[in-house]
């Protein structure tokens, strides 16, 4: 295998106890926020190659958010490190019971190309954090800021313990075949059944951040025009090229009526009346993936938008009215900057047709109304929730972040990937002496010993009494 050297490489050196001290996570998260503020123009300028990203929109993704994650984490590792002690119960009293929090030794991290920065590196610094080694596979789709992780990367970290392999289909299989302690995986449902077969071949556990169509419910109760913003500022940032976009919108057919206009006003004052000339509106990424979303917009009728250029990757801020739930829209994740609109009668419509889908990365709801609200969020399960607004709960490291059924398995984002990427270690410290407290669980066994063991280690339920 091309990349068994590799692994064995860092596997020694997870051995060796390196990544272990504090001080040593620390200096590696520091070089990895000396690498943000020096390449942050590098960084601007391949996403900008790679898919037109606005220099707005990259820097507040790829890089504040970013920041956020380093600087949570430097702030608290040395509390998150520290051992958890536990309750005990009667027997152990003068014992001590805690969790260890200890890295589970080389990771493989394979990240997509949509925030090619973002997407990798707030997944490494938790690992980091937690004490491993890493190795980091970016997407190929985004050649231009893959190739900036793999030449600089290594400047900045130390590359016995953390490495960086560009691969296409081919290498990333072989790269796979190798035993990890830890995957993470961040991409398509389809891809995230591949990676999670091959860690079963060595039972290597996972976290899959994959996608789904995210639905998005506006009731009848609602602010039209800040409704009508928010969404187009959530479907059509980054062209729509992001896992938590809302994917379509829920409404009833007078509610179609009243958005429309507000949606075409929302993307006018945003992207002006061509959005091919707005400097603020990203690109396809690809060929490959520029031809999927054009062929989409045969759903329904095309409301607003539609424009297409192939050379340029351009497609235009679309929404599609009247769309079926049959229709070719419906059955994939967009990925683009197009959103249709399915009509429903009410809210309970909403919530059964939320509910006979996979379960999405993301819900939606707006209305002015908080019981509708709570009503959708307590009727439906998705890996996250966000009212009266799109994307925002993303940018809340105090949130964990993930998918569940279809759209993924674990959570990350602040301390929760530290947590993603720590073993919780039980462990307890018994005294060698004070022998005569064990002795009632020794044999030979009688009813008395029984009796002692009862009173010793019973847990109670609280509230209750006991009779004397």
């Amino acid at each position: 295998n091309p990349y068994a050297g590799l692994v064995s490489h860092l596997r020694a050196a997870w051995l060796s106890g390196k990544t272990r001290p504090l001080e040593y996570r620390v200096a590696q998260l520091e070089a990895l926020g000396r690498f943000l503020e020096e390449k942050q123009q590098d960084i601007l300028e391949a996403t900008a190659l790679d898919m037109g990203k606005p220099s707005f929109e990259g820097y507040f993704t790829e890089i504040l958010l970013c920041k956020n994650e380093l600087n949570e984490t430097l702030n608290n590792l040395s509390r998150w490190v520290k051992d958890e002690h536990v309750d005990k119960h009667l027997v152990m009293q003068l014992d001590s019971a805690f969790i260890r929090k200890d890295p589970y030794g080389v990771v493989l991290i394979i990240s997509p190309w949509n925030y090619p920065i973002h997407l990798f590196l707030v997944p490494l610094i938790g690992a980091i954090a937690a004490g491993n080694c890493v190795v980091v596979k970016p997407s190929e789709v985004s050649k231009n800021t893959e190739k900036l992780v793999a030449e600089m990367l290594s400047c900045y970290l130390d590359s016995d313990c953390f490495a960086v392999v560009t691969a296409g289909v081919e290498e990333t299989t072989r790269l796979l075949e190798n035993k990890f302690d830890y995957i993470f995986f961040t991409g398509s449902p389809r891809v995230g059944k591949i990676v999670m077969t091959a860690a079963a071949k060595h039972l290597t556990p996972v976290t899959l951040e994959l996608g789904g169509k995210n639905p998005c419910y506006v009731s009848d109760s609602c602010d039209v025009q800040n409704t009508a913003r928010r969404v187009a500022w959530g479907r059509f940032f980054n062209a729509g090229q992001t896992c938590i976009a809302p994917d379509y919108i829920l409404c009833s057919v007078e509610m179609q009526d009243k958005l429309m206009p507000a949606l075409r006003e929302a993307i006018t004052e945003y992207f002006g009346s061509n959005p091919k000339e707005s400097p603020d509106f990203a690109r396809i990424v690809g060929d490959k993936q520029f031809q999927r979303v054009r062929a989409l917009l045969s759903s329904g009728r095309v409301a607003i938008g539609g424009q297409t250029d192939e050379r340029e990757r351009y497609i235009a801020p679309t929404v599609l009215a009247d769309v079926q739930p049959s229709d070719p829209a419906m059955q994939e994740e967009i990925f683009g900057p197009i959103l249709p609109i399915v009509v429903v009668a009410n809210m309970d419509e909403a919530i059964d047709f939320i509910n006979a889908r996979p379960r999405p990365l993301a819900l939606y709801v707006f209305s002015c109304d908080s019981k509708v609200v709570n009503q959708v969020l307590e009727r439906t399960s998705s890996g996250s929730f966000c009212g009266n607004d799109t994307l925002m709960h993303v940018t809340l490291t105090s949130l964990p972040f993930g998918g569940i059924g279809n759209s993924g398995l674990g959570k990350y984002h602040g301390k929760f990937t530290f947590d993603t990427f720590s073993h919780h270690r039980g462990c307890l410290h018994r005294s060698m002496g004070l022998e005569a407290i064990n002795c009632p669980r020794y044999p030979p066994y009688t009813p008395q010993k029984l009796g002692l063991i009862s009173t010793a280690f019973e847990i109670k339920r609280k509230g209750m009494c006991t009779l004397l």
